[in-house]
């Protein structure tokens, strides 16, 4: 089978009621739940079909990062955690943020050192 031609390929497309684009872009991120993929200098093409929107991406370089979240820690927690292991304000704020914020597991963290 002869290989189409990009003009050829479009026209076929849209006999088929499908249209094609590419988009100029310099990075596109894909943010997951626990981690981000990052490509650069990608060539991006949005197929159309029948109003849903199909993306093809192709890069370079495709880097994986991992996604830290840090816990939002209420200062009546910091304060609670200090009076019961007996601690300073700054070794309860980082108990909790080793915790997760867990009020339990940050004094029996630094009750047992």
């Amino acid at each position: 089978m002869r290989r189409l031609s990009p003009r050829e390929a479009k026209r076929l497309l849209q006999r088929m009621g499908m249209s094609m684009r590419t988009i100029e872009a310099s990075e596109v991120i894909i943010k997951a739940r626990d981690m981000e993929i990052v490509i650069e200098n990608p060539e991006v093409t949005v197929l159309e079909v029948q109003g849903q929107k199909v993306f093809q991406i192709t890069g370079e370089k495709i880097a994986e990062r991992s996604i830290v979240k840090k816990v939002q820690i209420p200062e009546e927690d910091v304060i609670l955690v200090a009076q019961q292991a007996n601690v300073s304000l700054e070794e309860a704020r980082a108990a909790l943020e080793q915790t997760g914020g867990d009020l339990a597991q940050a004094i029996l963290l630094l009750t047992q050192k």
